[in-house]
């Protein structure tokens, strides 16, 4: 009796087993999907599922986005979510039925109307078995379908149609989670109203195509933006024609005394001659001024391997009320208050006074009536426009690469926008006045190098070629004029120092164009140490 209820037992728990064992199988199986797809005569496509035995947070992410062909995108569009959450691309379900519309999944090819559309794709849990059934708004002419990844190429487990022809059924047994059901319904053309939406691939190839289209307009938009900026050019840039003006040689002397041609100073010559209030024209207005009796240069003895100095040194009988405003600009910022100043400590209060000194030298030129309006605010006015040109050009290049195949054309802008800012360093255009005064200035630079001086009394020689020297610095000439001014009265024997010029002990004459050489350099190299000249 003992081991007949042993046995019972046993078959009773046996028979406990075999009913559980299918439960926990369909546990592991995975869920049920079964979609009905609906085109419509729009071309938007009514998906309705109805899901079951889910385990767990059910969670769907939709494909939204394939390769279309090599420069397009194919987009699909999820909108009207029943049943579920969108987030994105990600569908999190929240009852047993799902519903939503679709836009983008036709196409036409050829002579037939496709519908493409992944009918089960993305869930986070196995698909133990899912049924596909599609209707639409032609007879059927085609269909196929693939399971697997989603660029597989195998066939579901099944794929036909009814007899009508009106409806297509799709099945798929053991779909990995994650993997999809693609399905493919033919319908006839002009079915539906219904086209694929197709966004731009981005690539730096497509997005600088040159073809005959874009050519022909970056070939038009360059010259149109050149040609402006020529055009500019030729009606502000260029310096007013002077009828017969005399380009010779122009003799600055006057019954015996120096006078300079339309009585030009050597700074004023620098900035007519390049545009600029640069260093050259501070450090010959620097000897200009001892030339004149304004200031005397003392050169300082040294050792052999001593760096060369000078002492400027402040003359009191000078007339200072005489001086042009940069001439006294430069004046007060050399001395600041002081009687004389080595070369080698002009610092501090001569730096920040050299801003002033080049105002003074734009502002100058345009009272002199040679130019209209100062050349370095007519220089930045045009560069900084080049420069915002260039950079539109670069937002415009950007912009038309990222959303169209245009972007050469923003290359044009920026080729454009270069050309004004380099071509804004010659936009300063003299006068009429001021195109005069270069023919007179570049005549009398003829005359200067021209080795015919004339006869000038033995007794002016010295203070008339010190008049020339600060022209010679404009000029690039302090080698050759220093060694005129030598020979004047040195020819390499011992001799008085110039009124304007001492030197050492035991320094005469035969040295000056070495010294002075060495002081316009050391000058020059001083001012452009300031932040006020060092770019000019």
């Amino acid at each position: 009796m003992t081991g007949f209820r042993l046995t019972m037992a046993a078959l009773g728990a046996t028979a406990l087993t075999l009913t559980a064992a299918p439960a926990a199988l369909a546990a592991e199986a995975g869920i049920t999907d079964e979609v009905s797809m609906t085109l419509g005569k729009d071309g938007t496509l009514h998906v309705a599922e109805k899901i079951s035995g889910a385990s767990g947070g059910l969670k769907r992410t939709f494909t939204t986005r394939t390769r279309y062909d090599d420069g397009n995108d194919r987009l699909y569009q999820i909108s009207n979510v029943k049943g579920g959450t969108l987030t994105g691309d990600v569908l999190s379900v929240t009852g047993q039925t799902v519903e939503y519309d679709v836009k983008g999944a036709v196409t036409t090819s050829g002579g037939v109307e496709e519908l493409r559309w992944f009918a089960v794709n993305g869930w986070n849990q196995q698909v133990a078995k899912a049924t596909v059934k599609v209707s639409g708004p032609g007879q059927v002419q085609n269909l196929s379908c693939f399971a697997g990844e989603l660029t597989s190429a195998i066939g579901c487990t099944s794929a036909s149609m009814d007899h009508s022809a009106t409806q297509a059924d799709f099945e798929q047994q053991n779909l990995p989670q994650g993997q999809a059901l693609t399905v493919i319904v033919g319908y006839p053309k002009g079915s539906s109203t219904g086209k694929p939406i197709l966004e731009r691939r981005f690539s730096l190839a497509a997005a600088f195509t040159l073809d005959t289209v874009t050519g022909g307009a970056l070939a038009g938009l360059l010259v149109l933006l050149l040609g402006g900026v020529a055009l500019l050019y030729w009606t502000r840039g260029r310096d007013a024609r002077v009828a017969g003006h005399d380009g010779g040689p122009v003799d600055p002397m006057q019954n015996g005394h120096f006078s300079p041609p339309d009585g030009v100073r050597p700074g004023q010559i620098g900035t007519l001659v390049d545009e600029q209030a640069d260093v050259v024209d501070v450090t010959a207005t620097i000897v200009d001024l001892a030339v004149r009796g304004f200031l005397r240069i003392d050169e300082q003895s040294r050792q052999t391997y001593d760096a060369p100095d000078w002492m400027l040194v402040k003359l009191p009988a000078a007339q200072t009320n005489t001086l042009l405003p940069y001439e006294r600009a430069l004046y007060d910022a050399i001395f600041d208050g002081r009687d004389a100043v080595l070369l080698s400590q002009l610092s501090g209060s001569f730096t920040s006074h050299l801003g002033k000194v080049r105002d003074a030298l734009y502002a100058d030129v345009v009272k002199q009536g040679w130019f209209a309006r100062r050349p370095d605010t007519e220089r930045t006015r045009w560069t900084t426009i080049g420069v915002v040109l260039i950079v539109a050009g670069l937002l415009a290049t950007v912009a038309l690469a990222w959303f169209t195949t245009y972007g050469l054309l923003g290359l044009a802008v920026v080729i454009a926008g270069g050309a004004l800012a380099m071509g804004g360093q010659y936009m300063p255009a003299k006068t009429a006045k001021g195109s005069a005064a270069l023919a007179h200035t570049m005549g009398f630079r003829q005359y200067l190098f021209s080795g015919e001086l004339g006869n000038v009394p033995e007794q002016l020689r010295v203070e008339l070629f010190s008049r020339y020297l600060p022209y010679a610095v404009i000029f690039d000439g302090v080698e050759h004029w220093s060694r005129v001014v030598a020979s004047v009265t040195g020819n390499g024997h011992q001799s008085d120092n110039l009124y304007w010029y001492h030197g050492p002990a035991e320094w005469d004459l035969s040295k000056f164009a070495g010294s002075m050489r060495t002081f316009t350099t050391t000058t020059s190299g001083a001012i452009s140490a300031s932040r006020q000249f060092r770019t000019l």
